[in-house]
């Protein structure tokens, strides 16, 4: 399962490295741009180095606003297909954006212990905002990524921006979740004894707390836990960055398994791109499977983004509630991106 970034650490073969290399840089995929904003700090740096082993990239841009010319230049020793470059501050935003299909969100401040994603709204909405005015300007049909937290307020924020400058395409804005996805297919397999490679959980709603709401009803392989072993799953997938931050006292957040998700969805929009037939992925979109305009839930990707929003399907009496539960915070998030992105 759409695993070639990761196949070069897996092997550690550099003649495999380079064969692979040679193979991608002959024609038999496109050339594909990758720009990845906030490339210097916890997420963007591990992020980078995963978009570098990645043999659908053919471009690799990395902007920060300090720092990015001396990660550009360790990651551009990896001797995969991509050629990097790295841009600093504002003046070189637009070269770094210039050309590019798929565009990676992950600047911003992290999480520290005691604060919630609501609480970097000031700052990461800010920044959002900014990056995203930059985005209509320079390539304003890229793929956009959005990891940047708060999630749930930062993707309405961008399709706010984006409508202001008349490039808005539904089809186009990401709110990544596949963090969520990661954690609830590894808690389940190591609760239903299953090999994780195997697993997969859908996760919808939205990407911070009780919004997040995995679908275990639906998890494959089908494992008949009792439902205070789903209880306790669905809560440590909700809670999964909290125990991160906490476990890190501190020191960061998050960043290694979001920069590994981040990438794996990343990897995902490209394949659906170029064309390969049934990439399926859950993200947070514009959708109308709910009453609220975005809602996290399985997408099937293509050519221009979003080719499907699919329907939540049966849902246990537990994630019925579940999904009653989040609605009303999901909104209130949504709004307060909104509101923010229209003010002047």
């Amino acid at each position: 399962m759409r695993t070639s970034m990761f196949r070069l650490i897996r092997n550690g073969s550099a003649s495999r490295s380079r064969d692979i290399g040679r193979g991608y840089s002959s024609g038999a995929v496109p050339e594909r741009k990758v720009a990845v904003l906030g490339a210097a700090g916890g997420i963007g740096q591990p992020l980078a180095l995963l978009m570098k082993l990645n043999p659908l990239v053919s471009r690799l841009a990395l902007y920060d606003i300090a720092g990015t010319p001396g990660v550009a230049a360790d990651v551009s020793h990896i001797n995969t297909r991509s050629e990097v470059a790295g841009y600093m501050g504002e003046e070189q935003l637009g070269q770094a954006l210039e050309g590019s299909d798929v565009v990676i969100i992950p600047a911003g401040v992290p999480r520290k212990p005691g604060m919630t994603r609501d609480d970097l709204f000031n700052i990461n909405a800010g920044i959002v905002k900014s990056l995203c005015t930059a985005i209509a300007k320079y390539c304003p049909h890229a793929l956009v990524n959005m990891i940047s937290n708060p999630v749930n307020s930062t993707v309405p924020i961008a399709a706010e921006v984006f409508k202001k400058a008349g490039t808005y395409d539904e089809k186009k804005l990401f709110g990544v979740t596949t963090l969520d996805v990661v954690r609830a297919k590894t808690f389940y397999a190591g609760k239903a004894k299953v090999p994780v490679g195997e697993v997969n959980v859908p996760v919808v709603g939205g990407h911070a707390g009780i919004t997040i709401l995995p679908l275990f009803s639906q998890a494959t392989p089908k494992a008949n836990l009792p439902d205070e072993d789903i209880n306790a799953l669905t809560k440590r997938t909700q809670d999964g960055g909290t125990e991160v931050v906490e476990a890190k006292a501190g020191k960061g957040s998050a960043t290694l398994s979001m920069a590994y998700a981040g990438a794996l969805f990343a990897d995902a929009c490209l394949k659906g791109l170029n064309g390969v037939p049934d990439v399926v992925e859950c993200s947070f979109v514009q959708s109308n499977i709910t009453e609220l305009p975005f809602f996290a839930s399985k997408v099937k990707l293509g050519k221009n983004g979003v080719e499907e929003v699919l329907g939540l399907g049966s849902l246990s009496d537990f994630e019925k509630r579940g999904l009653e539960n989040l609605l009303p915070k999901l909104k209130a998030s949504i709004e307060k991106g909104i509101k923010f992105a229209n003010q002047i």
